[in-house]
């Protein structure tokens, strides 16, 4: 598959990454030309500095990896990262409430979230693992309506990752102008096509390297 690489959105979100992981992941990205890095808020600033002048975006995860904080912290944690150099949030969906079927809840939340982003990318983690069919067709009916420009499978922190069966399924519930990122447990090239295949637009691994090495 050509240009794998820009499908990557090169991750690490481990608790006890530290300073010279992160180093490295941004040196990485640049000399593997991923479409992202995929980091923590804290770690924002850092990677637009290292990133500074090239064409690989700042990724930051928010409300991760539960989805269970107040709206308000949702959008100020987006806000922040974007001020400080991020270009993508991928935002963790409140599962409990979704579960509860308080879809207002669910509407302001990822609202005010893509309020805070204003022309920056928002991504919607859905959580599949957690989820019924019905309720991961919600889910992402519910982020396209409240302005989402991705939903996205897993936080790869909880008891599964991306399926091709849930790609498949969002892709069919967004149609073609919403993007669908596919994450967690993705290591292999083969495995990487298979999602796209099935109608994911972006890939999050730790694997990148190995994926596009793979290709090769």
């Amino acid at each position: 598959m050509e240009h794998i690489e820009k499908y990557i959105d090169h991750t690490l979100l481990a608790p006890d990454a530290n300073q010279k992981q992160i180093e490295q992941l941004c040196a990485e990205a640049k000399t593997y030309n991923f479409a992202s890095v995929c980091v923590n808020s804290c770690r924002a600033a850092q990677c637009s500095c290292l990133l500074k002048g090239t064409d690989v975006n700042v990724c930051v995860v928010v409300g991760f990896p539960l989805g269970a904080m107040d709206t308000e912290s949702k959008a100020t944690e987006a806000e922040n990262a974007i001020k400080n150099g991020a270009a993508e949030i991928d935002m963790v969906l409140n599962i409990g409430k979704l579960k509860d079927k308080d879809y207002d809840f669910i509407l302001k939340d990822i609202s005010s979230v893509k309020k805070a982003c204003n022309t920056k990318l928002l991504k919607v983690i859905i959580e599949c693992c957690l989820l019924t069919d019905q309720e991961k067709v919600k889910a992402c009916q519910l982020a396209v309506k409240a302005g989402a420009d991705y939903v996205k499978t897993s936080t790869g922190f909880s008891k599964g990752g991306a399926k091709k069966e849930d790609v498949l399924l969002m892709r069919k519930t967004v149609g073609k102008d919403v993007g669908v990122k596919a994450a967690g447990g993705i290591h292999t090239y083969s495995e990487a096509v298979e999602m796209i295949k099935s109608g994911a637009t972006r890939i999050g691994a730790s694997s990148g390297i190995k994926i596009v090495e793979g290709s090769k």
